[in-house]
């Protein structure tokens, strides 16, 4: 029979070993937590594309870029931009998301890996592609609730601080309208929802 130290001792050991893991649960929540409010993964569609080359996995996130289509305002699925980006010659889809007129969230790329959608910051971003031509039409509120949920989801995710810059819009940092006039009017707007969430 083991004694009331021994039995302390042995769990303090365990406990310290536990908590101090690298892959420790416990540790990832309390970590989680410290970014502010837990939130839930958003709804995101599973759409099982087809890449033509390997993907790299991305070792460093540290911002989120908001793109629109352009080109057309039609609904379209990350399926459809996966085989334009195909017949492009590309390995497919560069966005990670697409949402959808009706809020749909899509996925494209795998989360994790590096994307193909905003030159000489693809290794440490996260691509978002609100669906429509933004210089002519206007996103969707549900587009707007759906990006705002997602892009706070990924902040707590990847913890990114609110306070740092960390979502831009595609023209912040290459030379192109996206993610169109109507958009891009709105992201100061965006941002702060999604700060709020976190």
């Amino acid at each position: 029979m083991i004694n009331r130290r021994k039995f302390l001792l042995y769990a303090l050991g365990t406990m310290g070993s536990v908590l101090l893991s690298p892959k420790n649960t416990f540790m990832k929540i309390a970590q989680a937590a410290s970014v502010g409010r837990p939130l839930l993964s958003p709804s995101v569609k599973e759409t099982y594309l087809n890449f033509v080359m390997p993907l790299e996995n991305r070792q460093q996130t540290d911002m989120i870029i908001i793109h629109h289509v352009g080109g057309t305002n039609r609904d379209v699925s990350a399926a459809e931009i996966h085989q334009w980006h195909l017949a492009n010659g590309w390995a497919g889809i560069g966005y990670h998301y697409v949402i959808r007129k009706d809020g749909t969230i899509e996925r494209g790329r795998p989360r994790d890996v590096i994307g193909a959608h905003c030159y000489g910051y693809n290794k440490t971003s996260i691509g978002i592609n609100l669906v429509g031509n933004f210089e002519e039409a206007y996103p969707t509120e549900a587009q707007l609730a759906s990006g705002e949920q997602l892009t706070a989801y990924l902040c707590q995710l990847y913890r990114l601080n609110a306070t740092d810059n960390i979502i831009f819009g595609h023209r912040d940092l290459n030379d192109t309208l996206c993610p169109g006039e109507n958009l891009y009017n709105q992201l100061e707007d965006f941002k702060q929802a999604v700060f709020a969430k976190l």
